[in-house]
């Protein structure tokens, strides 16, 4: 559904001149979306969108940067992940990567754009990173789907 609903939000705001929260609140349930505030907040921040002025000076919504499909992210996030990553382990809800020398923001920020489930948060230094899961279930479950990823190599 947040996916369905993105996708018409991109498309109201691209043939629309949409001025404000309510306004595309009202647009989305004549659309057959009804939602609420707060999620539609999270969605304008999603998928980057931003207010710009329209010719008549008014202040409408539209599409900042291009926003990568799923596709697009883990194919970057494979690339910088299966370059970089030295080993990964875990302990409980704990999980240590360590990467070459001062790659660790980017493989901890190619981690962060797959948005996989079970993940609470990470910390990249110059050459580690630290996730903390849910669980130790969730660990085992992370540590096995990135190293997937290493052997796709």
């Amino acid at each position: 559904m947040k996916n369905k609903r993105q996708a018409k939000i991109l498309e109201l705001i691209r043939n629309y001149t949409i001025e404000n929260q309510s306004d595309l609140i009202n647009i989305l349930e004549v659309n057959g979306f009804p939602t609420t505030q707060a999620t539609i907040s999270r969605d304008i921040r999603e998928l980057n969108i931003i207010k710009i002025q329209a010719p008549d000076g008014r202040y409408k919504y539209a599409v900042g940067n291009v926003k990568m499909t799923d596709d697009e992210i883990s194919e970057r996030a494979y690339g910088i992940i299966s370059a970089s990553v030295k080993s990964i382990d875990y302990s409980g809800n704990l999980i240590v990567i360590r990467t070459l020398s001062g790659m660790a923001q980017a493989v901890c920020a190619a981690i962060d754009s797959t948005h996989r489930p079970g993940i609470l948060g990470t910390i990249a230094g110059d050459d580690t990173i630290f996730i903390a899961s849910h669980s130790p279930d969730s660990s085992s479950y992370i540590v096995e789907d990135l190293k997937k990823l290493l052997s796709r190599k």
